[in-house]
């Protein structure tokens, strides 16, 4: 489950539906049935261990989201699949019901699926022999390459399927990694040396977007350092 904002919101509820079905749980803390609806949903959806993913979004703090679904009463959930609604109620349901509605986004798992379920490397491999271009796998596995370094494997594989905001992060680790950069330590000085050769170095501006990439949306300093690139090249 995770907290949604207008801001996050298309990397966190449209780019992610191109990877896994996504509902999304449109409430209000001073929304009764709402506080009814959410855990049964919560619950329905953490059963489904990964094949179903939730999202919730407090339409008071979030307008542009709710304006975007055209919300006129909630509680209001919706799925979404490829970047689309596709399916969606209104209303505090009865668990069933809610199970019924999830049920119909994840499919039974075939066995490929039950080996990227596993996790470990052989088992990902295992599953990109019989599918070569299972986004589970492809996804998985190109995380673990990244984290290693082996950013030539991780590239190629991630080239095998349509590029969303998780895919674009895993590169730009990947591409980290491999010059032994550390985000976590090294992104802000890094950073703002970069940001002073972007305009004419190809390299330092590839960089200097991998770790925004690498940083992610949620991060204060993505969208300080984005106005900052801006600010430089135009």
């Amino acid at each position: 489950m995770v907290d949604v904002t207008d801001a996050t919101f298309e990397s966190a509820v449209i780019e992610r539906s191109k990877t896994v079905p996504v509902v999304v749980d449109l409430w209000a803390p001073w929304c009764g049935p709402c506080t009814t609806l959410g855990p049964i949903i919560e619950r329905v959806v953490d059963a489904t261990d990964g094949a179903v993913e939730l999202a919730k979004v407090n339409i008071d703090e979030n307008p542009q989201v709710a304006a975007s679904f055209q919300v006129q009463s909630i509680p209001a959930v919706y799925a979404l699949r490829d970047g689309k609604v596709v399916d969606g109620f209104i209303g505090a349901v009865p668990e069933a019901q809610v199970a019924q509605f999830v049920a119909r986004l994840a499919p039974p798992p075939n066995e490929t699926d039950l080996l990227v379920a596993k996790g470990d490397e052989g088992s990902l491999r295992q599953a990109l022999e019989s599918e070569p271009a299972h986004v589970g796998a492809v996804v998985a596995l190109a995380r673990l390459l990244a984290e290693r370094g082996e950013a030539d494997e991780a590239l190629a594989l991630l080239a095998r399927i349509p590029e969303s905001s998780e895919t674009r992060a895993i590169a730009a680790r990947a591409r980290l990694s491999e010059q032994d950069i550390d985000v976590a330590d090294d992104a802000t000085a890094l950073l703002d040396q970069l940001l002073e050769r972007v305009r004419e170095d190809d390299d330092a501006r590839q960089q200097y977007l991998d770790l925004l990439e690498a940083l992610g949306p949620e991060d204060p300093r993505t969208t300080q350092y984005r106005k900052a690139l801006s600010a430089r090249l135009f």
